[in-house]
């Protein structure tokens, strides 16, 4: 039988994003600057419109002075810890 994961918590995401932006009190054009990335990509990953690429979030966690990780753990929010649930 295969157990597939759960699906990412990219709402969580976004709002990570969002929070990580005003706790620096950064607008878009701030953080366009300083990313390299485009105003409207960070506004459609804001509003969730896009997902954006793995090299997107590793340009932001960078951006933001934060490991990639602590930045995507919000994806794994309301999942049980891996590992935690396996059965022989």
């Amino acid at each position: 039988m295969t157990i597939f994961p759960p699906d990412p918590n990219l709402t969580a995401l976004h709002v990570e994003l969002g929070r990580l932006r005003a706790e620096r009190g950064w607008t878009f054009d701030d953080l366009a600057d300083r990313s390299g990335l485009s105003r409207r990509t960070l506004i459609d990953l804001e509003h969730g419109r896009t997902t954006g690429s793995v090299a997107t979030w590793h340009a932001l966690a960078h951006t933001f002075d934060i490991p990639i990780d602590r930045l995507l753990r919000v994806l794994c929010e309301g999942h049980p810890r891996p590992g935690s649930a396996l059965s022989d």
